[in-house]
């Protein structure tokens, strides 16, 4: 069998073998419809009920909070469509960051071409909002903050509960895209004084297509999706129960394995940054050095193309990112990496590698054995590099 190591977790993961089986009979024999009163769609109802509890669990919260979306960009565009649908008399001012993913971009967007004012703060060179900054541009007609727990391309974690409590001194709603960081960091919505939380479940080990929010009682929020009067009447559209099984189990098992996981992860992450950035000059790390995803490895090469780093690494087995993995195909430069200060050809020229629940240390060794040959290789070939070679002479 070809060789295959596969370090883009941060895009989407494997669905994990426990979690299979739990999923198997809800395409089988327990297909009921969850709104059914006969005992078959019973059945499924009480699988997405035991979900519920699974997530509200493993983020501190009440399954009365819990709602079951198609993923995270769909949570993301409730949260703020939501929120400032329910708010607009009160006031237009949303605050967010230059480094979000487009999910909340693009929908910020939408909200400035129909009456809405957006500050998009700026990030420090590791990717950091500073908290001060952000109070200094909250205004009276502030109604909403939606800052990210964790960046998807740089890995960089934000100062969440600090933030939460800033929005709830001014009483502004605080949302946040937890995508990447739910079953990676712990989470709890009361202590980090988080109101909305978006969560994906083919970021940690369940199928694509779910996600899930949560929403703080008393939250001013208007439905998005209207038809049914499926999850309590605020999420219509008939319940993918085997996805939402996936997704209990997923969440569950994160939980219970992360304090191992992290250590066992962060351990191999250093590995492969500390191996890469000693093995291949004119390399650095992009994204704070401790204060990063587990699993996040992001690293910027002089002289040479993302993209024509990821198609050798292809040809060695090795699946990596130049991107988010909404951008990947793209050939604009991140616009993360842009907002860290990065020049156009420094973000060209970074590749984003994942680490998840697979991943071995000999995973690593081999990305430390092939990697840096196709650097030196594709940097023979760049008129760039070899000016710099020359006026090193």
């Amino acid at each position: 069998m070809e060789k295959l190591i596969y370090m883009d977790n941060a895009a989407t993961t494997p669905v994990r073998e426990e979690v299979m089986k739990n999923i198997m009979p809800y395409f089988t024999t327990k297909y009921g419809n969850p709104s059914s009163v006969y005992r078959l769609g019973q059945v499924s109802k009480k699988a997405v009920e035991k979900a519920r509890e699974q997530v509200a669990s493993a983020l501190g919260a009440d399954t009365s909070e819990i709602y079951f979306t198609a993923g995270g960009s769909e949570s993301d565009n409730w949260a703020l469509r939501g929120v400032t649908a329910a708010l607009k008399e009160k006031g237009n001012h949303i605050i967010t960051t230059k480094i979000e993913h487009h999910a909340i971009l693009h929908t910020s967007q939408y909200l400035e071409e129909n009456g809405f004012e957006v500050t998009y703060l700026p990030v420090d060179k590791y990717g950091k909002v500073s908290v001060d900054e952000l109070e200094k541009v909250i205004r009276p007609t502030t109604i909403l903050i939606s800052i990210m727990m964790a960046n998807n391309e740089i890995g960089t974690i934000e100062p969440i509960a600090q933030i939460g409590e800033i929005a709830h001194k001014h009483g502004i709603t605080f949302h946040t895209d937890a995508v990447q960081a739910v079953g990676h960091v712990p989470i709890d919505v009361n202590k980090m004084n988080i109101d909305i939380l978006s969560l994906s479940g083919h970021k940690l080990g369940a199928p694509k297509g779910l996600g899930a929010i949560y929403i703080r009682k008393g939250t001013k929020i208007k439905q998005l999706i209207f038809g049914g009067a499926q999850e309590r009447k605020r999420r219509a559209g008939t319940e993918n129960v085997p996805a939402i099984v996936g997704l209990g189990k997923a969440i569950e098992l994160a939980n219970e394995e992360m304090e191992q996981e992290v250590k066992r992860l962060t351990i191999l992450r250093d590995k492969l940054i500390n191996g890469i950035i000693q093995a291949v000059p004119n390399a650095r790390l992009n994204g704070h050095p401790t204060d990063r995803l587990p699993g996040n490895c992001n690293i910027s090469f002089d002289f040479v193309e993302g993209e024509s780093v990821l198609m050798l690494l292809d040809m060695n087995g090795i699946c990596a990112s130049s991107g988010s993995a909404c951008t990947s195909g793209s050939l604009d430069p991140s616009h993360v990496l842009l907002a860290l200060g990065l020049k156009h050809e420094e973000a060209h020229g970074s590749v984003r590698f994942t680490l998840g629940f697979e991943t071995t240390e000999e995973d690593v060794d081999y990305v430390l054995e092939k990697l840096p040959p196709i650097i030196e290789r594709l940097r023979k070939m760049s008129p760039l590099y070899e000016d710099y070679i020359n006026a090193k002479k």
